[in-house]
């Protein structure tokens, strides 16, 4: 378990889309919105667990249908985040905040459709699992376990970017500004998850 949760934690250090979705929505609508949506993200990622445990996860890892599938759904999503972002005219100071349940789907959307989690859940957790024993219990373990590091790193980006997004956004041109640029990260990161690979070796991309 110790190894595990060493592992787990080098992985976390690298930042992946989930982590720059977060910490983009966390700089953009401050603090709250950010935990929220870390909430949904990381509510995925235990989804992802239990399937793994369950051996749904291998499904999606196994079937280049499925994957291709979520994928490019996912990337669609993120386009249309930065879109939303892009062509947004008004104020930005005077723009209603999202209400906490879309926050919260947001979080879980983008993570749900990022089939690389159920590949690296497939790949990564059988490695840690003892030969004798419940594997489905095993699984379940290191599945939670792994969710709440991922709490708790990715919960240390969404604070440090609303410490640092509640300054740019006292100013309204600078708001705006900071809105430009949370559209174009978004779209990024549409782009680059649909022209990202597949498959365990390219990791969990989180």
């Amino acid at each position: 378990m110790l190894l595990f949760a060493g592992a787990s934690a080098l992985i976390l250090a690298f930042p992946g889309p989930a982590v720059i979705f977060l910490v983009t929505r966390s700089a953009e609508q401050g603090r709250a919105a950010g935990v929220v949506s870390l909430l949904g993200v990381e509510t995925g990622t235990l989804v992802y667990a239990l399937a793994a445990a369950a051996g749904l996860a291998g499904l999606i890892a196994a079937s280049a249908t499925a994957f291709a599938a979520l994928k490019y759904v996912g990337a669609v999503y993120l386009l249309y985040l930065g879109m939303q972002r892009l062509r947004s005219r008004g104020p930005a100071p005077e723009r209603p905040a999202p209400a906490r349940s879309r926050l919260y789907a947001s979080g879980l959307t983008v993570q749900l459709l990022n089939p690389k989690i159920a590949v690296f859940f497939v790949a990564f957790l059988p490695q840690f699992a003892p030969r004798h024993g419940s594997a489905v219990l095993t699984m379940l373990t290191l599945g939670l376990t792994f969710t709440v590091l991922a709490l708790l790193s990715d919960g240390s980006y969404v604070l440090l970017a609303g410490a640092l997004g509640e300054r740019l956004r006292a100013g309204g041109r600078a708001r705006r500004g900071l809105d430009r640029a949370c559209g174009v990260v978004y779209a990024a990161l549409g782009v680059s998850a649909a022209l990202a690979g597949g498959g365990p070796r390219h990791g969990p991309h989180r």
